[in-house]
C-alpha cells in the first residue's frame, strides 16, 4: 500500500488518499473493463461512433456509470480515480499507438470503410450490416447538394461513422 508521509501533518483525511486495494488491482479492473466496453462499442457498428443521436449519448453516460464501481472496487479515493485515469489514458494511447503502426490493429479496432452506393447503385445488404436507414442515406447525399441515388458515383460509409458522396461526372452539386 502506498504511503503518504508528506500528508501526514495536514489537515486532510488520510482516507482521501489511502487505498483500499492494491493499486494493481485498479490497473486490472480498468484494463478488463475498457476492453469490454472496446468490443462492444465496435460490436454495435460505425453508425454509433459517428452519429450520436441523444439516445446514444444517454447511453454512452449510462455506461460509463454502470462500469464505474466495476472499476473503482467501491474505493472512492482520490488515489484510485488517478489510477484508474491513468490507466484508461494510457491503454487509450497505446491502443492509438498499435492502430497507427499496424493495419491489422487498426482494421480490428476500427474497422473498414464500407461502400454503401456505387455508381448509383445501392448495397442494401451493406445498408443492413451497418444499420443504415435510407433516410441516413438520403441525408448524406442531401448534404452535398445532390438529390437522387443515380447521381452518386460512391458513397462510403467511413470508419468515424460519416458517411462521404462523390458525385459522378456533370453531376454538378447544387450550391
Amino acid at each position: 500500500m502506498l504511503h503518504f508521509a508528506l500528508l501526514d501533518g495536514l489537515p486532510v483525511s488520510a482516507s482521501m488518499w489511502k487505498l483500499a486495494q492494491p493499486w494493481w488491482e485498479f490497473v486490472l479492473r480498468a484494463l478488463a473493463v475498457y476492453i469490454f466496453l472496446l468490443v462492444a462499442l465496435r460490436l454495435t457498428g460505425k453508425r454509433q461512433v459517428g452519429q450520436l443521436a441523444p439516445f446514444d449519448l444517454v447511453l454512452l453516460l449510462v455506461l460509463s456509470n454502470a462500469v464505474q464501481n466495476s472499476m473503482n472496487g467501491g474505493d472512492n479515493t482520490v488515489t484510485a480515480g488517478i489510477v484508474l485515469a491513468l490507466t484508461l489514458i494510457g491503454v487509450n494511447g497505446v491502443v492509438g499507438w498499435l492502430t497507427w503502426r499496424n493495419k491489422r490493429m487498426e482494421n480490428f479496432f476500427e474497422g473498414k470503410p464500407q461502400i454503401l452506393v456505387h455508381n448509383g447503385e445501392v448495397d442494401e445488404v451493406m445498408l443492413k450490416n451497418e444499420r443504415i436507414t435510407r433516410h441516413e442515406l438520403m441525408s448524406a447525399i442531401r448534404a452535398v447538394g445532390l438529390t437522387e441515388i443515380n447521381q452518386v458515383r460512391v458513397a462510403i460509409l467511413e470508419n468515424t461513422g460519416r458517411i462521404n458522396v462523390i458525385a459522378k461526372p456533370g453531376e454538378a452539386a447544387q450550391a
